[in-house]
């Protein structure tokens, strides 16, 4: 062997060793790293697409106020893609004297999926639409009615995706999915007189005393109200800690195993009477309320809020698709025992 050989041959066993070293450096290294946990998302893809469509589809028909003709047209609408999404859909109706002596039809739209099966989730939103704009600072425009692009039908749009996802891939557990009406003809802030009462949340409370099953009880409830609007903050509301602080942590935890803490903060908002409130006073589910809550505004909503600018300006895919996915993530998780 020649010097020439052998001095290469030196070369290569230096080369060979540091990589060795490298190497086994490297192993050693990761061997103290502790890579994060990686979530297995198990629910289908929410799409967005899809919600956004359903929500732009309400607001078409114009304000949903009950006793209108667009209020009855979107309804019928909102029956007819239940069933085309393979729900056994029940509709209670009735009639009710309201806060200025006024009699009211009301129409809550009630979905089951899976009825055979015992344990029981219940997911729900309001479908009508405030018919005064009382947050205007216009008194003129006060009298006009919302479109309520997010204040009814983003929740009914999240829901409706939910429902088409259901018919394809089932859960382990029941469904039911109620579209409540009557929930924002509360007495209006420029009211002469004040008419003491239970104004808000009319339909969810008629249900809650006379539910479409005798007795019904659900494990828990999610409501989703204001869940479309852009940089959407969905803070843990008073009465859902109060009445179910366990689903509060399912939900708010699942969402930020997900990506979506940046929507669903872990801190308490304010106590907001909503469809839950008579949901959880009946004891049908311990409920909570998946709602846009600001710390920032003077009414703690969103500017758009009981304004007419609450139109599909204000509707982004991505808060759509936090509280979608997120509640979609919880139902398709959920055991059966």
């Amino acid at each position: 062997m020649n010097r020439v050989r052998l001095f290469s041959l030196y070369i290569m066993l230096l080369v060979t060793g540091a990589l060795l070293t490298v190497s086994c450096n490297s192993c050693q290294s990761s061997k103290n790293v502790i890579a994060p946990e990686l979530y297995i998302q198990r629910s289908p893809r929410f799409n967005t697409d899809s919600a956004y469509t359903f929500v732009a589809a309400q607001v078409a028909f114009g304000p949903r106020v009950p006793g209108t003709a667009e209020h009855a047209a979107c309804g019928d609408w909102l029956v007819v893609k239940l069933n085309e999404f393979g729900a056994e859909v029940i509709e209670q109706k009735a009639e009710v004297t309201h806060y200025d002596g006024r009699n009211l039809p009301l129409r809550n739209i009630i979905a089951r999926y899976f009825p055979e099966k015992e344990k029981r989730v219940l997911l729900f939103a309001h479908w009508d639409s405030r018919p005064y704009a009382d947050e205007e600072a216009e008194p003129t425009r006060q009298h006009q009615p919302i479109a309520g692009a997010d204040d009814g039908a983003s929740g009914v749009g999240v829901l409706l995706e939910i429902a088409r996802q259901l018919q394809h891939q089932p859960t382990a557990v029941g469904v039911d999915i109620i579209f409540f009406d009557l929930e924002d003809w509360g007495q209006p802030s420029f009211s002469d007189k004040w008419v003491q009462g239970d104004w808000w949340c009319v339909g969810s409370r008629y249900w809650s005393e006379q539910p479409h099953v005798e007795n019904y009880t659900a494990s828990y409830g999610i409501l989703l109200d204001m869940v479309g609007a852009g940089g959407a903050t969905f803070m843990q509301e008073g009465y859902s800690v109060q009445y179910a602080s366990n689903i509060v942590e399912k939900v708010w935890s699942t969402a930020a195993k997900m990506g979506y803490g940046n929507y669903f903060l872990p801190k308490h908002g304010g106590y907001i009477t909503d469809d839950h409130l008579p949901v959880n006073q009946h004891n049908r589910a311990p409920s909570v309320n998946i709602i846009n809550l600001k710390t920032d505004t003077r009414t703690g909503f969103g500017p758009h809020w009981h304004t007419l600018r609450d139109d599909m300006r204000n509707i982004d895919r991505n808060s759509l698709k936090a509280s979608g996915q997120t509640v979609m993530e919880v139902i398709y998780t959920e055991s059966p025992g």
